[in-house]
């Protein structure tokens, strides 16, 4: 690596030169920079705002999954089968489903060679269980801190490398050229929060050959009704403005989750049965408010139960008391009646108990068999929870919350993005060099298996080292080139920046537009959607985006990284709430984890408001995928045929030959 200190319109900025960036430490960014150094590209940075602050670190659950092929056991499986189950859940590539699948065990394998200890009985089995969506038991776990463990382990590894580390940096800008009629990236632009006091040093330049980006998920947009790291803010926007292709931005996963300490509460959490209460803004007027809505307490234990393995809000689970009506009565005395909803694991719900004591015969056979085998027919939710799981009482009470008299309060809140940016089998996006992998890669459908997302950050990662490594091992531009090349991005950057630092001011009002950005999220892209508030959301942002350098207050040169990440977010904010508008427009129904409102609709509970009704979605929507690309301050959209499994049978001779020349990675 080389830097040199040079000059753009008399201000004095810093470039580093470097072989190929990742952008991002969580999971997938750690593993992609080991996985290029395995490669055999020699010169790897790795830029991120801090190594701690990734959602991977500092993300669980009760229970943690990664997914993968099934690897115990004599239940069949096969890399076509585990392709299909993650092409079933909707408007998923096939080639995609494919590729997740056939690497599946390269990537898991690749983890426990360098220490990720996953549990294997005495003959060396992976034995795995069923998660969301999954047929077979490809799941796997450490315990609530899979991905934390993880993230540890890669980020030794890639010391190991010698993988310059850039901590403590913001990537505000994608710089790109156009190169043989395409889009291509050459460098990226940052902040160096370490110095933003100084301005010579405030920004940095990357000029590189390659960039892999691991962001994250927008997890900003939701600010406030999230189980996402506070850390975790996301960087989808400038890609989006750098002319990254986005598809399924629609599509997101909500779950109830802990608000103070921010946690999914899925897995034994539900599956002890704690009670559902509901208070006023101050705490007071407590009722076990589900209650009001299940005619038969057997039918609301049996719910609350499955609340465990069917965490995420389900569309298709919501009518005839299933498991994702508690998600809308928590969403109906949270958001719409503005009132508090909290989980109480010292007593047994009143609705369905005796004197204290839970009739466990009122349970249906598949959640008493559960119990029954736990050895858990007893007590209260915390005796079950600590019998069950005592590390998911434990994570808790290290983050001040004593489950055994704590009340713990939640909301239904986004925690995954199953869109994002566009990317190849290679996950390189339309913008050529530039390589979207975890969360911020929409490679997932509607629906998919519990921890795939994990299984997909690790072989993305390998994908683009693979992809690079073949492809993009030619040197950077020339430093002289390269500045002609970003010269205007890198000025309007700085402009804005300057803008952005002329409203200091006494009293910030970052926070304010923080909470204004997540309100208008939830109102318009939570579970409950109609056409007209997606419209009048994203004129908002819009407006807000194009107010920001007037409308923002920072109180220190500090919060110079809040007002770009602000930016960011409301370029995302604009895009994701246009292609919910155009979802809607397009005749898109209720699927996934949301309902489209409809007047003449379903009403999923007679006691519910109106605007709970909502209509299904045509079947054919699961078969085309919306892509959307940000041109101007306008969204161009396109609807594109699903691409089947491929159907090829290799011959190993053909396969052979076509590796031996590199004809895998296609024509150069």
């Amino acid at each position: 690596m080389k830097v040199s200190t040079n000059q753009i319109h008399g201000k004095k900025i810093d470039v580093f030169i470097v072989e190929s960036v990742v952008v991002g430490s969580g999971a997938a960014g750690l593993n992609a920079a080991v996985q290029l150094s395995k490669h055999g590209i020699k010169d790897v940075a790795l830029v991120t705002e801090g190594i701690t602050k990734g959602t991977s670190i500092n993300t669980g659950s009760d229970k943690q999954t990664y997914y993968k092929l099934t690897l115990a056991g004599s239940t069949p499986d096969s890399v076509r089968d585990m392709a299909q189950t993650l092409f079933n859940g909707g408007c998923m590539d096939g080639d995609i489903a494919l590729v997740e699948a056939a690497l599946s065990t390269r990537a898991f394998f690749h983890l426990v060679e360098i220490g990720v200890n996953f549990p294997h009985n005495a003959y060396g089995e992976y034995v795995g269980y069923k998660t969301d969506h999954d047929p077979r038991q490809r799941a796997t776990s450490l315990g609530p801190l899979t991905s934390k463990v993880m993230c540890e382990r890669l980020y030794e590894e890639a010391k190991r490398y010698a993988v310059h580390i850039f901590e403590g940096y913001q990537v505000i800008g994608i710089l790109t050229m156009e190169e043989d009629g395409n889009r291509r990236t050459v460098g990226l632009l940052a902040l160096n929060l370490n110095n933003l006091s100084n301005a010579d040093k405030r920004y940095v330049l990357f000029n590189t050959s390659s960039v892999v980006y691991a962001a994250g998920g927008p997890a900003g947009l939701f600010f406030g009704h999230s189980v996402y790291p506070e850390s975790q803010l996301g960087s989808t926007g400038i890609a989006l403005e750098a002319g990254a292709v986005g598809r399924n931005l629609t599509e997101w996963q909500f779950g109830i989750a802990s608000v103070g300490f921010r946690w999914n509460l899925s897995g034994t959490y539900q599956q002890v049965i704690p009670r559902y209460v509901s208070t006023d803004q101050n705490g007071g007027d407590e009722r076990e408010f589900l209650s009001e809505y299940f005619l038969d307490p057997g039918k609301m234990l049996t719910a609350i139960f499955l609340k465990g393995y069917q965490w995420p809000f389900d569309a298709k689970k919501v009518e005839n008391y299933g498991s994702s009506l508690i998600d809308l009565l928590v969403y109906n005395e949270t958001v719409i009646k503005g009132r508090k909803v909290w989980l109480d694991f010292t007593k047994n719900p009143e609705y369905g108990s005796k004197d204290g004591e839970l009739d466990f015969s009122l349970l249906s056979k598949e959640a008493y068999t559960y119990l029954e085998k736990s050895k858990a027919l007893f007590g209260t939710p915390i005796d079950r929870l600590k019998k069950m799981n005592p590390p998911a009482v434990e994570i808790y009470r290290k983050h001040g919350i004593d489950l055994e008299k704590d009340y713990v309060e939640i909301k239904v809140c986004a925690q995954h993005n199953n869109g994002g940016l566009k990317g190849n089998i290679w996950w390189e996006s339309n913008i050529k060099r530039f390589f979207p992998i975890g969360e911020v890669n929409g490679t997932h459908g509607v629906y998919r298996p519990g921890g795939s997302s994990l299984n997909a950050g690790q072989v993305g990662g390998i994908r683009a080292a693979q992809y690079i490594a073949s492809r993009y091992t030619d040197p950077p531009l020339p430093l002289g080139k390269f500045l002609e090349v970003v010269e205007d991005q890198v000025l309007e950057k700085l402009e804005l920046g300057e803008k952005f630092l002329s409203t200091l001011s006494d009293k910030s009002n970052v926070q304010s537009l923080y909470r204004d950005l997540g309100d208008r999220m939830i109102r318009s892209c939570g579970i409950l959607r109609d056409r007209d508030s997606a419209r009048v959301g994203a004129e908002d942002a819009l407006t807000s985006l194009k107010n920001l350098p007037n409308a923002i207050k920072i109180a220190s040169v500090y919060e110079l990284k809040d007002a770009f990440r602000l930016y960011d977010l409301l370029i995302t904010q604009y895009v994701y709430l246009k292609s919910v508008e155009n979802y809607i427009e397009a005749g898109g129904g209720s699927r996934g984890s949301y309902l489209v409102h409809d007047p003449r609709g379903t009403l999923p509970h007679e006691s519910l408001p109106a605007v709970f009704r909502h209509k299904p979605c045509p079947a054919n929507f699961f078969k085309i995928i919306q892509e959307v690309q940000l041109e101007e301050s306008k969204c161009q959209f396109k609807w594109k045929k699903i691409k089947p499994l491929p159907e090829k049978e290799d011959w190993f001779e053909t396969v052979w030959e076509s590796y031996r020349k590199g004809v895998i990675f296609g024509s150069k």
